[in-house]
């Protein structure tokens, strides 16, 4: 696997290395020591999935908060996604700031999303299938996020009028969540 520093401290797009024959490709996804080598934290708690049905698709901007800080490795097996990550970290250089990245089925990369960031996606075809591996379980108590179209974000997501659930509509902004 081939590892890409984003401007984010700790977020990376991950390349896996494809060996491809006749018969198609064969590819790591997930490497424990070369995570720890890199800092990374290696732990996989729980896995889902995310099908999404029509492009246009907005999930996000979801992360959880202590003590369930959670990190994310996002991969996307059908289609394509527009993946976003924002540093909530307090303290950090680049608090408020976002990092985006394409990912496909066809390019087979990944992002790694540190804990104490928030992560969104948009699908950017129909019949998207997103998969997960999160170093916490899901907490729903502890289940938070930021409004997708938030003006200190200024996120340039890709499709205008996006397809979201009500809960993902009615997220909190920045300031309100991180009070300055």
């Amino acid at each position: 696997m081939k590892y890409h520093q984003t401007p984010l401290a700790g977020a990376f797009v991950i390349e896996s290395v494809r060996v491809e024959d006749d018969r198609g490709y064969f590819a790591r996804t997930f490497c424990e020591t070369e995570f720890e080598e890199r800092g990374l934290n290696p732990r996989v708690t729980q896995c889902s999935v995310s099908q999404n049905r029509r492009r246009g698709t907005l999930r996000g901007l979801h992360f959880q908060k202590a003590p369930a800080e959670e990190a994310k490795l996002v991969r996307c097996a059908r289609g394509a996604i527009f993946d976003v990550v924002v540093d909530l970290r307090q303290g950090s250089s680049t608090f408020g700031r976002w990092f985006a990245e394409t990912l496909s089925a066809d390019n087979g990369w990944m992002l790694y999303v540190p804990e104490g960031c928030a992560h969104g996606f948009q699908s950017l075809s129909d019949d998207v299938e997103v998969a997960y591996q999160m170093s916490t379980a899901y907490r729903p108590e502890l289940s938070v996020g930021i409004r997708w179209n938030d003006p200190l974000l200024g996120i340039e997501w890709p499709l205008s009028d996006p397809i979201l659930s009500d809960r993902d509509r009615a997220l909190p902004l920045l300031q309100e969540l991180f009070p300055r």
